[in-house]
């Protein structure tokens, strides 16, 4: 199998919690997908530009959607104590904040880096917040949906600190940091982090060790789904894992800028080109 056919063969999805169904999708109108954007590194510059991008991309997304998923990881990090919110982002959270004073419904799924929200982003933005793997129905198809981290077998070393990171006591400590040191502090070690397991973190290890893969086959054993769509992985994959089922990763907005989009019949893996309009 060519490179260019696995990496339009992959696919990812998490937990289950119900969402309520969607009976139907207008022909005209699509559902769409992005995550990963790590809003905040490498630097002000780099991420103002892919913020900017970003603000483009739903913009034109906005044009004709009956949904927007952002799929976690939107911000490299975020942390909201009770009276401050991180600083800048301005130009992607007046654009949600529009599009759902449009009436379009902004789901937002936390991921390993802005897990710390902790109501600002539904009662200033009026968008819908996710701990858990969501399952819906939409024209008939199943969809399995989350941002994927800390699901599959193995990794026991980030799920032990994605429990310490989901304390409420832990929490509590760290917001009585100052926001100013706290933040900073978080940043230093998430550029750390990055720097070290970027570039493992972009390969793929074939479907037996691709973790959320791994994790798929295993829910298709409890219940029939159609697409199984994540972000974490940094991947775009758009991968068949059984007969009607297919694994979506939605990649990320650093360097691919890369998403899904549902047409009311297929899913589709694309890739943002403001040039060609798409």
């Amino acid at each position: 199998m060519s490179l260019s056919r696995t990496c339009t063969n992959i696919n990812i999805h998490c937990n289950l919690y119900l969402c309520p169904k969607l009976s139907g999708l207008k022909k005209t109108k699509q559902i769409y997908f992005v995550s990963d954007a790590h809003l905040g590194i490498p630097d002000y510059a780099n991420s103002l530009k892919r913020e900017k991008l970003l603000v483009e991309w739903l913009d034109m997304a906005k044009q004709d959607a009956e949904e927007i998923y952002l799929l976690g990881d939107i911000f490299d990090f975020w942390f909201e104590y009770k009276t401050v919110v991180p600083k800048g982002f301005v130009r992607l959270l007046g654009k949600i904040a529009e599009i759902t004073d449009a009436g379009i419904p902004v789901h937002y799924f936390t991921g390993n880096h802005d897990m710390w929200a902790f109501g600002y982003f539904e009662k200033e933005l009026g968008v819908k917040m996710y701990r858990q793997p969501q399952e819906r129905e939409i024209n008939g198809k199943q969809f399995y949906i989350a941002h994927g981290d800390g699901l599959g077998p193995k990794d026991y070393g980030y799920k032990f600190l994605k429990m310490i990171f989901s304390s409420p006591v832990c929490q509590r400590l760290f917001s009585w940091i100052h926001p100013g040191f706290g933040t900073g502090l978080a940043l230093f070690f998430s550029r750390r982090s990055r720097m070290a397991n970027g570039p493992k973190d972009e390969v793929f290890m074939g479907e037996e060790k691709e973790r959320l893969i791994v994790y798929c086959r295993e829910q298709l054993k409890k219940k029939p789904y159609n697409y199984f769509i994540f972000g974490h992985r940094h991947l775009p994959m758009d991968i068949s894992i059984a007969k009607d089922a297919r694994y979506i990763n939605t990649g990320e907005w650093v360097s691919k800028f890369s998403y899904a989009v549902f047409d009311g019949e297929d899913l589709h893996l694309k890739y943002y080109n403001p040039d060609k309009g798409i």
